[in-house]
């Protein structure tokens, strides 16, 4: 019988290996793993876990708002804007890509906007997550215990990320939060949609590569521009990665390898490319301008 206590958040390549030797998804590994660890039950943990997804949906929902804005006043109406077209069926790429971009939207817009969301790994990366699993749930009428169980495996790949390399942009650049983030998304949607623990894994390789090296240019340090628009094409990151896992296409280089390779080039990022607004669209004209607008000084 396998001991949960056994189990460490340093390789993806063990999580599927333990799920497939005792024939379980990722999701029921963590979750047993996670109710072992705090000493309490799994429906408890399971029930922890649902509390997330409602907060994540009314996060969508309070994003919906046309007349929301940013403290700062520098965003927010957007997601609104984003859905019209949507309704309407004039969107380019059809209604479930643009649901997933306005749901990315919404939460982030909340999270500008000092509502509650759900930080999937971040607040800066909130809106990938949720946008992911609860654009594909509505579309293929997923039960609500089939999107939260995927919420356990999603936090996996994070776990693993934040212990191999950086779920900060302080410490890694965007693509150790919007990156970490699609990869959650990418891996929870594979499960979702019935695809196997290592086309899970490999969902989560793919929607990292395609991110690899994103910088953190925040302007005037608020987590605003463009971080909000990173959100939906972050989700339009996690669904591509999980349409070919899906597909049976998988990644050349392994996952854990693909996390390593981040963090060097995390760690090769100059500081001025992680958080601290000095670099990258935080510093261009425009970004400085904006930063006087709201603090009457450029940082």
């Amino acid at each position: 019988m396998f001991k949960y206590e056994s189990l460490k958040y340093d390789s993806l390549a063990d999580l599927v290996a333990i799920a497939e030797k005792i024939d379980m998804p990722l999701s029921s590994v963590v979750l047993q793993e996670q109710a072992e660890t705090a000493e309490t039950t799994t429906d408890a943990m399971y029930q922890k876990m649902a509390y997330a997804l409602e907060i994540m949906r009314d996060s969508v929902k309070d994003g919906l708002d046309p007349d929301k804005r940013s403290a700062s006043g520098l965003t927010g109406g957007d997601a609104y804007k984003m859905m019209q077209p949507v309704k309407e069926g004039k969107n380019i790429c059809g209604k479930v890509f643009g649901e997933a971009l306005t749901k990315a939207l919404a939460v982030s817009e909340t999270n500008a906007s000092m509502g509650r969301i759900v930080a999937a790994p971040t607040a800066g990366s909130c809106g990938i997550l949720p946008a992911a699993i609860l654009t594909i749930a509505e579309d293929r009428n997923i039960p609500d215990h089939d999107v939260i169980m995927a919420l356990f495996t999603a936090s996996a790949v994070g776990m693993v990320i934040a212990n191999n390399a950086s779920i900060a942009g302080a410490e890694g650049g965007c693509q150790a939060e919007c990156g970490a983030a699609s990869a959650m998304a990418a891996a929870a949607v594979v499960e979702m949609c019935g695809g196997t623990p290592q086309m899970c894994v490999n969902a989560c390789a793919i929607a990292l590569k395609n991110i690899l090296g994103l910088v953190c240019d925040p302007v005037a340090g608020l987590v605003e521009i463009p971080c909000i628009k990173r959100n939906a094409a972050g989700v339009g990151n996690a669904l591509v990665a999980a349409e070919m896992a899906l597909a049976g296409i998988e990644s050349a280089i392994p996952a854990d390898e693909v996390i390593m390779a981040m963090k060097k080039v995390g760690d090769a990022m100059s500081s001025a490319l992680k958080e601290t607004a000095e670099g990258g669209l935080a510093a261009t004209p425009t970004g400085k301008k904006l930063c006087q607008k709201v603090f009457g000084c450029c940082q």
